[in-house]
């Protein structure tokens, strides 16, 4: 069982209370007041109400601290070596049609360097954590004990199962994409997507999936994923430049791509 620390304390007691309000709008998607931000791109009012409330509770127990926030975007704050990367809302789409799979996002930057990140479904009450150097968990339910997690071990491709993120109305590469998706389809045991890239990373670290790429990410798509998947034993490098991703780096280039050692290599060749 994990002892949470003060820090990981404070970002998962923020994320249980900006997930109150999303699950109360979740179960009347109809009476949502939803505006476009851009193509097949929604923001709704659950959306900005959760990140108030991360804000909030995040600057009360680290005043000073900086953020990057999906909505919010860029808040500087007194404090220059820390910022919170936040999206309160990850899976917009799922969360307005009814789908239970979408997620909070908070990760921690210390000296531009990713130290922390969480990944929460208030749906089924899975909250993803982990700290660098102490390992990633899982906690499924308040009080509950957390389980360590550890990426899978496949090494066949044959027996593989792999997520993804398809682009859609609006965004560029689905010509690309679908050559890479043929060539994964025909040789493993499957492909999924589901429409959160923070719990397609986090799911990979706990072993559902044995790897996951996807272009076209925002850093708070992934901060934490990455933090959580690292801390799990996957290996998570930019797609296409095939640079590993450093800890002051949450993909800088927005394609991301993560897998065990043995199954990485693989997976770069067909995607």
């Amino acid at each position: 069982m994990a002892i949470l620390t003060p820090l990981m304390t404070i970002m998962q007691d923020a994320a249980r209370k900006a997930s109150r309000s999303l699950v109360r709008d979740f179960g009347e998607v109809e009476n949502l007041q939803v505006s476009r931000k851009g193509p097949a791109d929604f923001v709704s009012a659950a959306d900005k109400k959760a990140e108030e409330v991360l804000l909030d509770n995040l600057r009360r127990d680290r005043p000073g601290y900086s953020f990057l926030m999906e909505e919010g975007g860029e808040i500087k704050g007194t404090d220059k070596t820390h910022r919170f990367i936040v999206d309160p809302l990850d899976g917009t789409t799922n969360f307005l049609h009814g789908i239970p799979h979408f997620a909070i996002s908070v990760a921690l930057e210390r000296n531009g360097e990713l130290v922390a990140g969480l990944v929460y479904n208030p749906i089924s009450d899975e909250m993803f954590h982990a700290e660098k150097g102490r390992g990633a968990f899982l906690n499924a339910g308040r009080g509950g004990a957390d389980v360590k997690l550890k990426a899978a071990a496949r090494t066949n491709f044959n027996d593989a199962l792999f997520a993804t993120g398809i682009p859609f109305l609006g965004r560029p590469g689905h010509a690309k994409f679908l050559t890479g998706l043929h060539k994964v389809m025909a040789e493993s045991a499957g492909v999924r997507r589901l429409g959160a890239a923070s719990l397609d990373l986090a799911w990979a670290a706990a072993g559902r999936y044995d790897g996951f790429w996807e272009r076209g990410l925002a850093p708070w798509d992934t901060a934490a994923g990455i933090v959580i998947a690292k801390e799990a034993g996957l290996i998570v490098r930019e797609l296409d430049t095939d640079a590993e991703i450093a800890d002051q780096d949450p993909c800088a280039s927005g394609n991301i791509i993560c897998a065990n050692a043995e199954l990485l290599p693989e997976l770069i060749k067909r995607v």
